[in-house]
């Protein structure tokens, strides 16, 4: 590739096999096997839960809670009994919480670093769920974000949309949403957007489907933009299915010019990895795709981002948004952490990604089911609790044809101690 052919590239819609985005039906019987179970890694408190209760009420399907931060399982499972929920599952994650089977290489103190000392638990507690499909033989699971579709009426995602996800997971391995009414975009994005720039979004972690039946399965590595890595081989072989949109709650991406920072590398291997697999043909093998993201290829790209900052500030300087100056400050410091990055740390990067992949592969394949969820979690290291059932109503929701019997289960670790998205978890 010429220097020329290296750029920061607004869209990624090529690599977006759309599928019947407008088929209008109904779930379960168009799908071959119903949705398993949602999985949320929650962070935002009790009450952020509302909707995926509600659709996990109306679909009679599993819902996993993944706790942390100011989400506690035990306020989950209260308010899960109060909306008469079906089958509620709340886990306290403690913080610090490793488990052998978690891969590692990804997550190391140099890469750290290169991200200013980001600290999330959100690839943590989604690996975890995907641990948990393959021990309990789920087929498919939706994983969902505490901050996606969070309307003020609280109902949720549509179930059609659940359903359409639920339906290409039966011939692909990852299908979910866009999130549009509010972009999940990092800052530098936000940033351009705000300029005037181009500037699109793509399938979102935050509301994702994924087919864990085929073989490897994919994990989530703790950067910023993990989802983006999470299906990045169905981006490049454009089998990446998006079957619609969905909200995402509002937030102000200048607040702190620190997030700018920690996203920053994330951001610099994702987009430049995607950009990369534009150019390539559909024939080329996905270890292929990656070796070509060489110390030559991250030197042109770092060069391209640069620049691609340097003329979004420009742009900016001309903008009489309020947001401005934030805007400003935050993309300088996204400049400041990119000049701390270098082309050998990048192919660093996807070396380690690579052998976890392996190495995350292997295990998943090798996991015998679990008869019951309280099992596999004891394998996790994580205990289950079983409060009782109170008082239960159950609260309708939009085209709900159905209601369920409430069995709750409230689950905490051993200390005491968050999204929606899609995945089709059943052994190989």
């Amino acid at each position: 590739m010429t220097p020329a052919e290296v750029q920061q590239r607004p869209s990624h819609v090529k690599l977006l096999d759309p599928g019947p985005t407008h088929i209008d039906f109904d779930w379960p019987e168009t799908a071959s096997a119903p949705l398993n179970a949602i999985i949320v890694p929650a962070s935002r408190g009790a009450l952020a839960l509302r909707s995926a209760i509600r659709l996990s009420a109306h679909l009679d399907v599993q819902l996993v809670v993944l706790c942390s931060l100011g989400t506690h399982a035990d306020e989950v499972v209260a308010l899960a009994t109060r909306f008469a929920a079906g089958h509620v599952v709340a886990v306290d994650i403690p913080t610090g919480y490793q488990h052998p089977l978690l891969p590692r290489r990804t997550g190391v103190q140099r890469f750290r670093l290169a991200s200013a000392g980001r600290s999330s638990d959100l690839s943590l507690k989604r690996n975890v769920g995907l641990l948990l499909a393959r021990l309990r033989g789920w087929s498919k699971v939706l994983f969902l974000d505490d901050d996606i579709d969070p309307l003020s009426d609280m109902s949720g995602l549509d179930p059609a949309v659940v359903g359409r996800i639920a339906t290409e997971l039966d011939t692909r391995q990852v299908a979910g949403l866009v999130c549009k009414s509010f972009p999940d975009n990092s800052v530098v994005c936000h940033a351009r957007r705000l300029a005037g720039r181009a500037q699109d979004n793509f399938v979102t972690g935050g509301a994702l489907g994924v087919n864990c039946s085929d073989q490897p399965l994919p994990f989530f590595p703790d950067i910023y933009n993990e989802d983006w890595f999470f299906f990045a081989q169905q981006a490049a072989n454009r089998e990446l299915g998006v079957v619609g949109e969905a909200g995402q709650a509002p937030y102000h991406p200048y607040a702190d010019p620190h997030r700018a920072r920690t996203e920053e590398f994330g951001d610099l291997l994702a987009e430049g990895l995607y950009a990369l697999f534009e150019t390539q043909g559909s024939e080329l093998a996905f270890v292929d795709r990656l070796a070509a993201a060489d110390a030559r290829y991250w030197k042109q790209f770092i060069r391209a981002r640069r620049q691609d900052l340097d003329e979004t500030a420009v742009q900016l300087t001309d903008c009489a948004d309020p947001d401005r100056d934030a805007a400003l400050i935050s993309l300088h410091a996204s400049a400041d952490q990119l000049a701390r990055l270098h082309p050998r740390l990048c192919v660093d990067f996807i070396k380690a990604w690579r052998k976890d992949l392996h190495y995350w592969a292997q295990r998943t394949q090798r996991l015998d089911e679990e008869r019951t969820l309280t099992a596999a979690l004891q394998l996790l290291g994580l205990r289950a609790t079983q409060p009782a059932v109170s008082q239960t109503r159950h609260l309708p929701m939009r085209r709900s044809t159905r209601q369920v019997e409430p069995t709750l289960i409230g689950l905490v670790s051993p200390s005491g101690s968050q999204s929606l998205v899609g995945v089709n978890s059943s052994a190989a």
